[in-house]
This record gives C-alpha cells, sequence and structure tokens, in this order.
C-alpha cells in the first residue's frame, strides 16, 4: 500500500529516501483546482538522504554535521522564481524540502555575487553554515544581496557556463532559528520530530521557538494526525524573518 499512497502525485525521479511528505496532500485533482484558478506551480527536486531523519544530538547546534543532499532545478523554475520577485507575488513552498532547495538557490546567486565561485564551475554547492557567513561578511542580514539580484547573477551563471535547462548541485544548508528567507512567504508542512534539523528550520520560520511551541500545542489539543501520513499546516513568515526581494 506504501508503494501507492507514499508517492507525491508529482514525482518522476527516483533518488530520495523518503517522500516530501507535504506534498502528499496535493492530488492531482488539488493541483488541476489550484492551476484553475490561476496559481502558478514550479517545481524543484531534492533528493532527500537518510540524514534528514538524524536527530540533533549536540546540546550546541554548533556541532551538528548536517546531510549533503542533490539538488536539481529547470531553468525555467529559476526564470519563474525571479518573476514571482519581480511582481512581488507570494511564493509558497511545499514541505521543507522545497525551502532548502529553493534558499540553496539563493545562496548560491550570493557567493556568485561575492566572488567565491571559481571560473569553470559546473554544480552549485552550498555548505552547511554559508548563510551565516555570508551574513557576516556583508555586515548583516540587511545588507545581502535582494532575491532578484541573486536570482539574476544564477541565472547569468547558468547562460556563462552552458548548464543547458537544468541547474544542479549539492547543498548542506542548515536553517536555524535567527535564520532570514530569501524566496519563502508561506510554507506547507507535517508536523516534523523532536530534536530534527526539519523542526529547527520551521522554527525559524514562523519566528521562534514560542510560536512553533503555540502551533503545535493547538495541534495537539485539535488532535492533528503527526509525522508522514499526519496532516499538513500553512504557515506564514514574518516579515521581519525575510531577505529583500527586490533591490532598494
Amino acid at each position: 500500500e506504501d508503494l501507492v499512497t507514499y508517492q507525491t502525485s508529482h514525482a518522476q525521479h527516483e533518488g530520495s529516501v523518503a517522500a516530501p511528505t507535504a506534498g502528499l496532500h496535493f492530488s492531482e485533482r488539488v493541483m488541476q483546482r489550484l492551476l484553475d484558478k490561476g496559481t502558478e506551480s514550479l517545481r524543484v527536486t531534492l533528493h532527500v538522504g537518510a540524514g534528514t531523519f538524524k536527530p540533533v544530538e549536540a546540546n550546541d547546534v554548533a556541532e551538528h554535521e548536517m546531510h549533503h543532499e542533490r539538488i536539481i532545478v529547470n531553468v525555467s523554475t529559476l526564470k519563474g522564481i525571479m518573476q514571482a520577485t519581480e511582481l512581488k507575488k507570494l511564493i509558497v513552498p511545499v514541505g521543507t524540502t522545497t525551502v532548502r532547495t529553493v534558499e540553496s538557490v539563493y545562496w548560491w546567486g550570493v557567493k556568485l555575487l561575492q566572488g567565491e565561485v571559481e571560473e569553470g564551475v559546473k554544480e552549485v554547492s552550498v555548505s552547511q553554515w554559508d548563510p551565516y557567513r555570508l551574513e557576516k561578511k556583508v555586515g548583516g542580514w540587511e545588507k545581502l544581496p535582494s532575491a532578484h539580484e541573486s536570482m539574476a547573477a544564477v541565472l547569468t551563471w547558468t547562460r556563462h557556463v552552458n548548464l543547458g535547462d537544468f541547474l544542479v548541485g549539492e547543498t548542506q544548508l542548515i536553517i536555524v532559528p535567527g535564520y532570514r528567507f530569501a524566496l519563502c512567504d508561506l510554507l506547507f508542512t507535517n508536523t516534523h520530530q523532536p530534536r530534527s534539523t526539519l523542526l529547527m528550520l520551521v522554527s525559524a520560520f514562523v519566528g521562534g521557538n514560542d510560536k512553533l511551541k503555540c502551533i503545535y500545542h493547538h495541534a495537539l489539543q485539535n488532535n492533528y494526525r503527526f509525522l508522514s501520513y499526519g496532516d499538513s499546516m500553512l504557515l506564514s513568515c514574518p516579515p521581519s524573518r525575510q531577505i529583500s526581494r527586490l533591490s532598494q
């Protein structure tokens, strides 16, 4: 039964050790209704690794080693995201895996703009602490390139190195409270295990552990179903936790 029910309707390529469970709620019927209402759907690929289930055992998250995961993004998706930043459209990732993918693309653009990518490199590579290192390098979150600037840099790079239709690479990105999001306004996500990196990502997204605890308390009080086959939530990222979409 899992061979059928543990697959998203839009999955196309083998490579993940687990389904992006928020996507299980989006049946072909639901997707068609969204498209009929004018919602634009863009696809990305992140091959979920076994490390996604590894709990954070260290008392200090700085001592936790994040796993690497393979990402693939169509150039047409990159253009769609860039257009969304121009038109100030809401960007709504389905699942934490999608968040990590699009945010990794943003940070690759920042690395390009900072001159940190060597000539001839043809694959994306985002390390665990790149965002926090780059934020310090430029002098604060407010001084980072806008999402639009970063996406423009990524698209220019894909043409320069003749990548064809796809951007590929690996990400080790870890998102912890204090992080600011470049390409996420709302987030569909299921619930997550305690002491997981995914739960830290959600905590960062909603604005901290106090808000996260309120959300989970509400879920428990109202008999939400938890984990992979559980219910999904639509969460909002406070503007104070976001990086500018367009240059000031």
